[in-house]
């Protein structure tokens, strides 16, 4: 008997240091700090990651595991997440707060596991803490195997672009003010590029970024929208882009004369340097189909011809898109998306759906005393899916999952919206503005096959919603304008070759339909990129049950005993 004890714990050592400790696997340090960054003319302290803005860009190879260890010497909870990493089987390393892990504090440190699988083209990192993204973030860059190639002539060079929004006043303040006026946050002071706003904001030509080329090259870029409220629009002036990746999945190529890219979504374009040897506007500018206010202004970069030549004047703008209610251009450019698909990256649409959903997305009101508050009529702004608007928890929810811990989550989270009526249509009833608070989950079987037709209402105000799922990469089948017609709309859907994304944009008074199968189990956060809505309540956690075998169960914590891993551990609300 003492013979079989002593090898049991021998295997669970083994077990648990082949997943998280054994191999030597690259480790990087990521110290969370209190750094100070000029921009706009003034100077500020703000998060950062190793004192880099944008931070440190992590390199794999497909299916490689990295270890990061997080130390965080700032002033305030922090979490970090590693945006469309599927992290099979491993929802402790996953990183959004109060879902996965209780944040951690000042002083503080977590070690992170990330385990690559398919992924293959561009990622990126982020805190998934209150709005710390706005500054904590980074690139992915995901290499194909050894031996292996891109599906594309290989570029001569490679540049992380990472768009990004900039407030002149601190973000912690104000996502404090946010939460306490109940109202909508204060625009951003300037988008930026690579962390510049560029030289059409005061103070800022000097540091304008410059992307340096040389004549007949090709380059690819790996463009990131880590902008917290606003999907952008994204153009380089007199070239053409070629788009050949998305979320880090391989797309057919195509030309465009411009991007449109959400938060949370990554896109890989060829751009070849085939004009006249000059210097030439990189722009980005938002891009709002809903009746909000929000930043006009255009962040700039430079591209420049290495060489002799005699420059001409200022450089001209691209054409983009029309910043207001341009959907048409926005989901032109969503919609020529395609999986490449060939025999070499093979995609696998579910075609029998088990588990089909209907999740209405929605911005709520909910009372405020003596209407005190900034939104509508003095009422508090919130959002929801199907009418429930999430309320986060004290324990995270993998932990009370994994442990047994009653009380902290519901499991009824309807499968379709509670009320139905006109979900686009221009005026609708008060009564239906007000959602219900809840912590609820929506359990998946192992290996379901899931169908979420998202529809977009008109409640409040009508707005796009990018719905980014942790844990998965999901096909997106179909899409339109106006309510989703059951009969008609899953006659259009593409089944042949939809793109493989981890992050859409559900178009304004409209809907999208995404397919994906759970088979990874674990604890996973469905939810809007756009920073005030995911506060307000536009989230969804699923929970895919553990199916049979070793291979379908999740990973044991890191460490394997409730006090090194805190499992009975309260969350501490800042």
């Amino acid at each position: 008997m003492k013979i079989l004890i002593s090898l049991q714990l021998l295997g669970l050592t083994l077990l648990c240091v082949g997943i998280f400790h054994c191999q030597a696997w690259p480790r990087y340090t990521f110290v969370v700090e209190e750094t100070p960054y000029r921009r706009l003319c003034s100077t500020k302290n703000i998060l950062t990651v190793n004192g880099q803005f944008p931070g440190p860009t992590l390199y794999a190879r497909m299916g490689d595991t990295i270890i990061v260890d997080v130390y965080n010497k700032g002033n305030r909870n922090i979490t970090i997440h590693w945006h469309g990493v599927k992290q099979l089987r491993n929802p402790w390393s996953d990183g959004p707060a109060y879902i996965t892990q209780c944040p951690i504090q000042p002083g503080g440190s977590f070690t992170q596991t990330i385990m690559f699988s398919s992924e293959e083209g561009t990622l990126w990192w982020h805190a998934h803490s209150d709005w710390d993204r706005a500054t904590v973030h980074g690139a992915i860059v995901i290499y194909p195997n050894r031996g292996a190639t891109y599906p594309f002539p290989k570029p001569h060079a490679e540049f992380p672009i990472i768009l990004g929004e900039w407030w002149k006043e601190d973000i912690g303040q104000l996502y404090n003010e946010t939460i306490q006026s109940g109202g909508d946050p204060n625009i951003s002071s300037a988008f930026l590029i690579n962390g510049q706003p560029g030289d059409l904001y005061p103070c800022s030509k000097p540091d304008t970024f410059k992307l340096m080329v040389d004549y007949g090259k090709t380059y690819l870029l790996r463009l990131i929208n880590s902008a917290m409220q606003e999907i952008l629009f994204f153009s380089i002036a007199n070239h053409k882009v070629t788009v050949v990746g998305s979320d880090a999945s391989y797309t057919k190529p195509f030309s465009s004369d411009y991007v449109t890219i959400s938060p949370g979504q990554t896109i890989d374009l060829l751009f070849t340097a085939d004009q006249s040897p000059n210097h030439y506007y990189i722009a980005a500018k938002a891009y709002v189909g809903g009746a909000v206010v929000y930043d006009n202004t255009t962040t700039t970069a430079m591209l420049q011809y290495n060489g002799n030549y005699t420059s001409t004047s200022t450089p001209s703008l691209p054409n983009l898109p029309y910043y207001h209610n341009d959907t048409k251009a926005s989901v032109h450019f969503t919609g020529s998306l395609r999986s490449l698909a060939d025999k070499n990256h093979p995609i696998d649409v579910p075609r029998k759906i088990t588990t089909p959903l209907f999740y209405t997305l929605s911005i709520n009101t909910l009372p405020c005393l003596n209407n005190s508050c900034a939104g509508p009529n003095g009422t508090r702004l919130a959002a929801s899916v199907n009418n429930i608007s999430f309320v986060n928890p004290s324990i995270d929810i993998l932990q009370a999952y994994y442990y047994h811990i009653n009380g902290v989550f519901g499991t009824r989270f309807p499968n379709f919206p509670p009320l139905l009526f006109n979900f686009t249509a221009q005026v609708l009833p008060l009564y239906l503005q007000t959602p219900k608070l809840g912590t609820e989950v929506k359990i998946l079987k192992y290996n379901a096959t899931v169908e979420i037709v998202f529809q977009g209402t008109n409640l409040v105000a009508g707005d796009d919603h990018p719905m980014h799922i942790h844990g998965f990469s999901f096909y997106v089948v179909g899409w339109g304008l106006g309510n989703f017609d059951e009969d008609k709309d899953p006659l259009t859907y593409n089944l042949v070759d939809p793109p493989l994304l981890n992050t859409i944009a559900v178009p304004i008074d409209g809907w999208t339909t995404i397919r994906f199968k759970a088979n990874n189990p674990g604890v996973w956060f469905m939810h809007c990129h756009l920073d005030r809505h995911m506060t307000w309540g536009m989230d969804v956690t699923f929970i895919v049950k553990n199916g049979k075998g070793l291979g379908a169960q999740i990973l044991p914590p890191p460490c394997l005993h409730a006090n090194c891993y805190k499992a009975l551990a309260v969350c501490s609300w800042q």
